[in-house]
């Protein structure tokens, strides 16, 4: 048995040199050219994905066979181990199972794909980790980095399942080009070599391989911490809730009751006192759920009136748990919320809420008008039951963004939902109001399939029957779900905007704004009636929501004969709409101060 194993290994390590030249070159620009197309287009499709890995775990696993190593006898090479081509042999199934295992698996997914590429990583990492400790010539140090930073990367690949496309494209991808190089080089060198030797000449000493070998392997360790550091890092800094959005054990059904408060410091000036406050709301259907937010009041005279309330609806910040302002280090600025020192300054106390999803444990309503909107209401009801505070009747609805179309539904359903919170106005600042053209616009807009995710990841929540993803891609599916588990302040968001900036192929694999998807997309747009005064503003150089939405949007619900006080800012963008230093503040102002002075509204219904 012995014996047999010696003539296997000594087999093995004479295939190198068996192999024509011509096939090593072959060969290695085969994989040279499988992952360039790997590295270079990581989200074009699912089918390429597949067709790459499939084809450039067999060319690894053939390189393996037929590749050159230094071998003994080699000028400044000690002796291999003996175990060496055995454990090439191993590391070449492991490439060739892979390729094997993404056929044969039934309609492999993105995430399957990844998963079994990271398996593979790490098994073959693990190959040249053991080679290289039981090698003794100078290949030992490059084969235990290399097998570390294979390790290390398959770990990771495994933990992060949409950066894994990424880690794919830069590991396999690269590994391939490198072998393929290593190769053609390889291969030519040996045909010098051999006219070196008919020429009765000595060949070049393989040192300078040998350090260029070691220097690379050394490049991927560094490359695979500083993802692992990188991975760390953005985990560390994902925002997550504390006890506090837990609901108790005992929750009442009737909506807008107080479950919790406690006082609230962070980014509260100087002159105001604040609360984080915990309440029950309802999602659509009357679903019971739980919301949190945020309560701000000037320090008022003990003889003064209640102040008049102006609920903020934020802009989007996020889809998953964890996104609520009142959790992240900017509780209003993250919601595009710049006027609360106006605000106090004039009397008036600040609700915010966080709607459903973001703080308290539930599916939040991104997008979705009635979850919204009750979220909102819902607040101010539990703000009133704070103890020794006294609210006035008086409410007027500010909303940026997601937070426009939140407030427009705040307005519409309002009598209806609760009466019990008379809305004195309605401001809509950018809102997404027409969501199927903005849908439809957001793939033309840098970033804008982060926006997207959220969207879809909120229908597929809300609306079982039009799941949105059966729209999306199948090569970007897993990407736009952990998109949508990031927040916007968070460091990961950077990973999506890497994400979102390297699709280079559609987000959508038809038309979102038909179907299923698209009938839902059309029942979520504000065009009911909205007994308070409504006031529309839009930035004349948003590129997010982009002013002839907006024009053909109010140009719509004044043909129906809703009154609207519709306001174009020139130079505007989508959030220096809403900034401190903004021409729309001071008018705002003066609108909100009208509403609650009572002073009719003069609505420009779309004109100018």
């Amino acid at each position: 048995m012995t014996r047999f194993g010696a003539m296997l290994r000594a087999r093995l390590r004479d295939t190198g040199e068996r192999v024509p030249r011509w096939v090593s070159v072959v060969l290695g620009s085969l994989c040279v050219v499988v992952g360039a197309v790997v590295v270079l287009r990581p989200f074009a499709s699912l089918a390429l994905l597949v067709v790459a890995v499939v084809v450039g775990s067999v060319l690894l696993g053939v390189a393996e066979l037929v590749g050159d190593r230094p071998s003994s006898t080699e000028e400044g090479s000690a002796p291999a181990s003996r175990w060496s081509p055995v454990l090439r042999v191993g590391r070449a199934l492991t490439f060739v199972a892979l390729a094997v295992a993404v056929v044969l698996w039934p309609g492999p997914s993105l995430l399957v794909v990844t998963i079994l590429v990271g398996a593979g990583l790490v098994a073959a990492g693990a190959l040249d980790v053991l080679e290289g400790i039981l090698d003794r010539g100078a290949e030992r140090w490059r084969l235990v980095l290399l097998g570390v930073a294979s390790v290390v990367l398959g770990l990771l690949a495994l933990a992060w399942p949409d950066v894994t496309v990424l880690v794919v494209a830069v590991v396999l991808g690269v590994r391939l080009v490198l072998l393929g190089v290593r190769l053609v080089v390889g291969g030519i060198g040996r045909s010098r070599e051999g006219e070196v030797e008919r020429e009765g000449e000595v060949g070049p000493a393989p040192g300078p391989r040998h350090r260029a070998g070691l220097a690379g392997a050394i490049a991927a360790v560094v490359l695979a911490t500083a993802l692992a550091g990188a991975s760390i890092a953005v985990q560390s800094g994902v925002p997550r809730p504390d006890a506090f959005y837990d609901p108790p054990a005992d929750v009442p059904s009737e909506p807008g009751r107080l479950l919790r408060a406690e006082p609230f410091s962070r980014a509260v000036p100087d002159g105001a006192t604040a609360w984080r406050v915990l309440y029950t709301t309802t999602r659509d259907e009357d679903e019971p759920a739980v919301a949190s937010g945020v309560v701000v009041l000037p320090d008022l005279a003990d003889d003064a009136a209640p102040p008049p309330v102006v609920a903020w609806a934020h802009g989007t910040t996020g889809f998953a748990r964890g996104c609520a302002p009142s959790i992240l280090d900017e509780p209003f600025e993250s919601g595009a919320f710049y006027l609360l020192d106006d605000v106090l300054a004039r009397g008036w106390a600040l609700v915010a809420p966080d709607y459903t999803g973001l703080g308290a444990d539930s599916a939040h309503p991104y997008l979705v008008g009635e979850g919204e909107g009750r979220s909102v209401l819902d607040a101010v009801r539990a703000a009133r039951e704070l103890e020794d505070v006294s609210l006035g009747e008086q409410t007027v609805v500010w909303g940026h963004s997601q937070g426009g179309h939140a407030a427009l539904w705040t307005g519409q359903i309002a009598p209806g939902y609760a009466a019990d919170v008379p809305l004195a106005g309605v401001a809509a600042l950018a809102p997404a109001s027409d969501l199927l053209a903005l849908v439809e616009h957001l793939e033309a807009v840098p970033g804008g399939s982060i926006f997207a995710s959220y969207v879809v990841q909120a229908y597929a929540a809300a609306y079982p029957d039009a799941d949105p993803y059966d729209v999306v891609r199948p090569g970007a599916r897993i990407v736009v779900h952990e998109m949508a588990t990031r927040c916007l302040a968070e460091p990961g968001a950077l990973v999506s905007v890497a994400e979102s900036l390297a699709m280079d192929q559609p987000l959508w694999t038809g038309d979102p704004t038909t179907g299923a998807f698209g009938e839902r997309l059309a029942e979520n747009v504000p065009t009911g009636p909205v007994a308070a005064p409504v006031l529309v503003a839009q930035g004349a150089d948003d590129t997010l929501v982009v002013p002839s939405l907006q024009d053909a949007y109010v140009g719509t619900r004044c043909a129906q004969g809703q009154p609207v006080d519709y306001r174009r800012y020139e130079g505007a963008d989508h959030v220096g709409l809403v900034a401190a230093g903004s021409p729309l503040v001071p008018d705002l102002l003066r609108w909100t101060e009208d509403r609650l002075a009572g002073t009719a509204p003069t609505p420009t219904c779309g004109a100018g």
